[in-house]
């Protein structure tokens, strides 16, 4: 992998979550490690929802990134949305790769960069798929049916009505079947992804290659909260599963709860615990800022209610010796059990949690201990990116055993 090009729909500054934090990771890495980087991003698309770039970016250092706009604007991106191709930057897409000849392309959240109909691109480079979201089974990308419940069976039609979004036309064409050919490897970032991917009607083989976030620096600078408190990151959405922690804040247990995140539920969600001296909302806060929150915490809350393809809130508290209590739901107990974590099921049993790691004699010290052994050799840069740059290289060589086959030529082992 020398030349790569990152393809995904949101990039910070122009994002949101998870997705784009995971593209920014994996770039950041490969650059690192000697390849020139692109990322090719939308920002119509983070333009279409949000009013301007999130505050606190950080580039990373080596990547270029492009960010795409289109004179068409909405239209644009409702017709990619609808055709399932890159009906407005394909042909600018198709001229910088035959300027760069990239010999790596990753896909990432292409919902509204081009849909299926971009796997195409850059037929001479080693093309892979990592399914950050559950784009490929789910037309919402979360498998949250009716916007109230985890999705056990497909009713794709109603939830996407439901969801206030236009049914996708080329989703009942066959165009995923038929571009899926043109991608060499599929990735999930957990095992349950890879299995709920099956069990919805995928059909070509996937890797699993899990996620990582970088080591954070030496522990520095003063506890940012005056009292213990717990921690929840990320988007503030019902299906991120707030609504089960706020009630366990509303009285005095000895540690408050700090919420780092914005979404379109904070409004309600401040109503919940209006008043409240327990309860600390953050906002935003930049990636670079929240180490000194994660170390400071007695553990890191995910109850998220949805099926995750994986977890990054979690290994990043992990990396700081932060233990987690997740839900049991999805891969985040995939996650925990690896080293520390907390599961639980109800709130109930995630009460029970939040009194065992005050409280029970030496917890939460060996929780912090499992938890940066776990990352170390589970979720750190050096346990995963070889994993992904040795996977790429098995491809290539398939590639090229295939070419050989099919012009009549040995290819002889190396």
């Amino acid at each position: 992998m020398r030349r790569v090009l990152m393809v995904t729909t949101f990039y910070p500054p122009y994002s949101f979550g998870g997705d784009a934090v995971d593209v920014q990771t994996w770039a950041g890495a490969l650059a690192r490690r000697g390849c020139e980087v692109t990322v090719v991003h939308d920002e119509d698309a983070y333009l279409a929802l949000a009013p301007r770039p999130q505050p606190g970016h950080q580039p990373e250092p080596g990547v270029e990134v492009i960010g795409l706009r289109s004179p068409l604007g909405r239209a644009g991106l409702l017709l990619t949305h609808q055709t399932g191709r890159p009906m407005v930057h394909g042909a600018r897409l198709r001229r910088l790769c035959a300027e760069r000849q990239f010999d790596t392309v990753v896909f990432e959240n292409v919902s509204l960069m081009g849909g299926p109909g971009i796997f195409s691109l850059c037929p001479d480079a080693v093309r892979v798929f990592v399914a950050i979201e559950h784009w490929l089974i789910c037309p919402t990308h979360v498998l949250w049916r009716y916007d109230e419940q985890p999705c056990d069976e497909r009713r794709c039609l109603r939830c996407t009505l439901h969801h206030r979004r236009p049914p996708q036309l080329w989703r009942h064409t066959g165009a995923l079947e038929r571009a899926a050919h043109d991608v060499d490897v599929f990735y999930a970032r957990s095992a349950f992804s890879r299995e709920k991917h099956r069990a919805y009607g995928f059909a070509p083989p996937m890797e699993v290659i899990p996620s990582f976030v970088e080591a954070p620096a030496a522990s520095s600078g003063a506890r940012p909260h005056e009292r213990p408190y717990y921690l929840f990151v990320g988007r503030i959405e019902y299906l991120k599963g707030l609504a089960d922690v706020l009630p366990l804040f509303t009285t005095d247990r000895g540690a408050d709860l700090v919420i780092a995140g914005t979404g379109a539920a904070e409004a309600s969600f401040r109503a919940m615990t209006a008043g409240s001296p327990y309860v600390r909302w953050l906002g935003f806060v930049p990636r670079h800022e929240l180490g000194r929150w994660y170390r400071h915490a007695r553990a890191s809350l995910v109850p998220s209610t949805t099926y995750e393809t994986f977890g990054i809130v979690v290994i990043e508290a992990l990396s700081h010796g932060t233990p987690v209590i997740v839900r049991n739901r999805g891969p985040l107990p995939e996650l925990a059990a690896r080293g520390g974590g907390l599961v639980f099921d109800t709130p109930a049993e995630l009460d029970a949690a939040l009194r065992a790691v005050a409280h029970e004699p030496g917890l939460r010290e060996r929780l912090s201990g499992d938890a940066e052994r776990a990352f170390r050799e589970h979720w750190s840069e050096e346990a995963v990116v070889p994993q992904f740059v040795a996977s790429v290289d098995r491809a290539r060589r398939r590639r090229l055993e295939s070419s050989a086959a099919s012009a009549g030529l040995g290819v002889r082992p190396v």
